[in-house]
């Protein structure tokens, strides 16, 4: 597998979620971030936007079932965390993000340096 430039800005972008969500756990607040619900949009936003890099771009993505599946669960999870407050909510939420882009990342298919599959 080899990586692309996007999945480099991808996992940059992904990283933006992570490193804040830590200093959150640690701290109860980051800067700009003071709330569960902040820290929940800020991992939304930057997680779409990750997906839409890695993906190229590209117009709607046909994703497999279990990505799709998975994909399904962290926006559910994203809007529960938002509505109850809770912080094992973000904590599910964070780590179905990761889930999601672990899954495009290394589900995809491996090309070889000849172009066969």
């Amino acid at each position: 597998m080899r990586l692309r430039v996007r999945d480099i800005v991808a996992t940059l972008l992904l990283a933006a979620v992570v490193v804040p969500y830590i200093g959150y756990l640690v701290n109860g607040e980051m800067p700009l971030i003071y709330d569960v619900q902040a820290m929940a949009s800020t991992g939304f936003f930057l997680g779409v936007f990750a997906f839409w890099v890695i993906r190229g771009g590209q117009g709607v993505p046909r994703l497999g079932r279990f990505e799709g599946g998975v994909a399904v669960l962290a926006l559910v999870l994203y809007v529960l965390t938002v509505a109850f407050d809770a912080e094992i909510l973000l904590a599910a939420f964070v780590g179905s993000l990761l889930l999601v882009f672990g899954f495009d990342l290394f589900g995809r298919p491996r090309q070889h340096l000849d172009g066969r599959r």
